[in-house]
C-alpha cells in the first residue's frame, strides 16, 4: 500500500513538472533558425507560453553567451529526465556545441532578437525618460541662436549653457513634454522627454558651448534642454521571463499619440526597476470591465475585467517602463492594466 501511495505521489510530481512547460499541438521536433525570425516568435513554435521558453532552453553554461541563437542553427525538442528541452546545434558548417569553451567569430549583431528591432527603432531615437523634475531643469540648455534667432534649423549654429560633460560631442536636445504620476497613489514618476534633435559641440568658453545643430525633428527654441545620448542601447538578446514578484500595474501612455493600441505599438507602464521590473518580463493586459446598468434590479454592476493581450518590457527606468505590444487580441487603451502571464 506504502509503495503504490509512492508511486501514485512520484506520477503526480512528475505530472506537475511536465505542465510547468506546456507545448503547442503541433510542435515542431526540429526548427533551423532562418533570418528575420525573433526568439519570441521560436518560442512560440514550440510553447503555448512563450514567455516559459527559459524552461525549455538547454543551454551550455561553459560557453559564452550561450542563449545567443543565430541563423543556420538547428533547434531539436528533446527530452531530459523525463522534461522537454531543446537543444542547439550550429549546424554543418559550425558543427555541434560541445561541452568545452570556445570561441564566437559570427558577430553578435547577426544574433536573432528577442522582439522585432524595427518595431522599437525609430522609437528609442525619440523618446526618453527622465526621473525627476530637479534633473530636468539642472540640464544644460539652448541659451541663444545664431544672429539672435528664436528658433533654429538643421545646420544652424546654437549656443548652449550649463554644465557639460567632459569628452561629450555630441548632445540630444528635448523638450518637457507629459509628466507622468501614479494613477492610484498621484506620486510623481517622471517626464517624457520629447526629442528635438542633435547638436554637436563646436568650442567651449566657460559654461558656453557652440553648438551645431545636426539632426532635427522640430524647430530648436530657446529654452530646449540638453542631454548627452543614454549611453544604454536596447538588449536585444534578453530571454522572454515572468516578473519574479507580483505585478499590478496600468498602461499609463502611448508616446506614439495613437488612442487605439495593437500589436507591435509601445506603451509606457507605471512600474519600473523598483517594482521588480526587468527588461524581457512578459506581462499580460487586461481591458477594464464596464460598469453597466442592470436593468432588472437597477444596479450598477462592473463587468469582469478581459485578458487582451501579451507586451514584453524592453526598457525599464527606476519607476517606469517601456514595452512592446506582442499580442493583442482586441484594441486596447490607456488605463488598461498589466499583470503577471
Amino acid at each position: 500500500m506504502r509503495k503504490s501511495l509512492l508511486a501514485l505521489l512520484l506520477v503526480a510530481v512528475g505530472g506537475i513538472a511536465h505542465a510547468a512547460v506546456q507545448l503547442k499541438d503541433d510542435h515542431p521536433e526540429q526548427y533551423t533558425v532562418v533570418k528575420g525570425d525573433t526568439l519570441w516568435d521560436i518560442s512560440g513554435r514550440f510553447l503555448r507560453e512563450p514567455w516559459k521558453w527559459p524552461e525549455l532552453w538547454h543551454a551550455n553554461p561553459q560557453i559564452e553567451n550561450p542563449h545567443l541563437i543565430y541563423p543556420g542553427d538547428n533547434l531539436s525538442l528533446v527530452y531530459i529526465d523525463g522534461q522537454p528541452r531543446l537543444t542547439l546545434n550550429r549546424g554543418t558548417s559550425r558543427g555541434t556545441i560541445k561541452l568545452s569553451p570556445t570561441v564566437r567569430t559570427t558577430p553578435m549583431a547577426e544574433a536573432i532578437p528577442t522582439i522585432p528591432l524595427e518595431a522599437i527603432n525609430s522609437f528609442l531615437l525619440s523618446n526618453r525618460i527622465i526621473d525627476s523634475a530637479e534633473q530636468f531643469e539642472a540640464a544644460p540648455y539652448i541659451v541663444a541662436g545664431n544672429a539672435e534667432r528664436v528658433i533654429s534649423g538643421s545646420g544652424d549654429r546654437i549656443y548652449g549653457r550649463g554644465a557639460f560633460e567632459d569628452g561629450m560631442p555630441v548632445y540630444g536636445i528635448f523638450r518637457q513634454g507629459k509628466t507622468y504620476f501614479d494613477p492610484e497613489t498621484q506620486e510623481f514618476l517622471g517626464i517624457n522627454a520629447d526629442d528635438v534633435g542633435t547638436a554637436e559641440i563646436l568650442d567651449m568658453e566657460g559654461d558656453i558651448a557652440t553648438m551645431m545643430l545636426t539632426r532635427v525633428t522640430q524647430e530648436a527654441r530657446i529654452g530646449d534642454r540638453l542631454f548627452p545620448s543614454e549611453e544604454r542601447a536596447v538588449n536585444s538578446t534578453f530571454m522572454p521571463s515572468e516578473p519574479e514578484g507580483e505585478i499590478k500595474g496600468v498602461i499609463l501612455d502611448v508616446p506614439r499619440g495613437v488612442t487605439q493600441i495593437g500589436q507591435f505599438d509601445v506603451v509606457t507602464l507605471n512600474k519600473g526597476a523598483r517594482d521588480g521590473i526587468k527588461d524581457g518580463n512578459v506581462l499580460a493586459v487586461y481591458k477594464t470591465g464596464e460598469t453597466v446598468r442592470d436593468r432588472v434590479t437597477g444596479e450598477n454592476v462592473k463587468i469582469p475585467d478581459e485578458r487582451a493581450g501579451l507586451l514584453m518590457v524592453f526598457r525599464t527606468y527606476e519607476k517606469l517602463s517601456y514595452g512592446l505590444v506582442l499580442q493583442a487580441t482586441r484594441s486596447l487603451a490607456v488605463q488598461d492594466k498589466v499583470r503577471n502571464p
